[in-house]
């Protein structure tokens, strides 16, 4: 069984957008392994907020490779993705049923805790930014259950951020 792993950005107050879905807090500065980290992805999955902001990059970043994105507003396909309405969960475990390299799970954040909910999150990569922002979209919604992760490593980075890999327990 293939895994899904959550790679993604977070404030230290635990945000990982701001109020208004802005990124522009995010450090670009160097790679912060993420090269290597898609160079073992071959299947997206995001939330539709999520793909919006991916839409503002100019060039499409994922072209290369199947793009799933859970939407209560909109369905079918486009030109870069298949909109998934309706139970994410059951598409995540069809998709870890296959064969293929990683899942990554992009954001946001109703995705992530859907993925904790049905206990399908097998890693959470988490880039700590060393920034307050006081208010925004949190990387985990309330109301989640109790599950337990193992910490595998850190590894601090000059510019102060902090990345954190978790394995699920058990």
């Amino acid at each position: 069984m293939r895994p899904l792993v959550c790679f993604i950005a977070t404030s230290l107050d635990r945000y990982i957008a701001g109020p208004a879905g802005e990124i522009d807090w995010l450090f670009n500065d160097q790679d912060y392994g993420y090269t290597q980290f898609v160079a073992g992805v071959d299947t997206v999955v995001m939330g539709r907020k999520t793909y919006d902001i991916c839409l503002t990059f100019g060039e499409y970043p994922y072209p290369s490779m199947p793009n799933y994105v859970w939407s209560r507003t909109r369905q079918g396909k486009d030109t870069h993705a298949t909109f998934v309405f309706g139970d994410i969960a059951e598409l995540l475990k069809r998709l870890k049923q296959h064969e293929g390299k990683t899942i990554w799970l992009v954001g946001g954040s109703a995705l992530v805790g859907e993925a904790i909910t049905h206990n399908l999150l097998d890693e959470l990569i988490v880039s700590v930014h060393p920034i307050v922002l006081g208010n925004g979209v949190p990387l985990f919604p309330r109301g989640l259950p109790k599950r337990q992760f193992q910490f595998i490593k850190s590894e601090p980075f000059n510019s102060g951020l902090v990345q954190l890999t978790y394995h699920r327990a058990g």
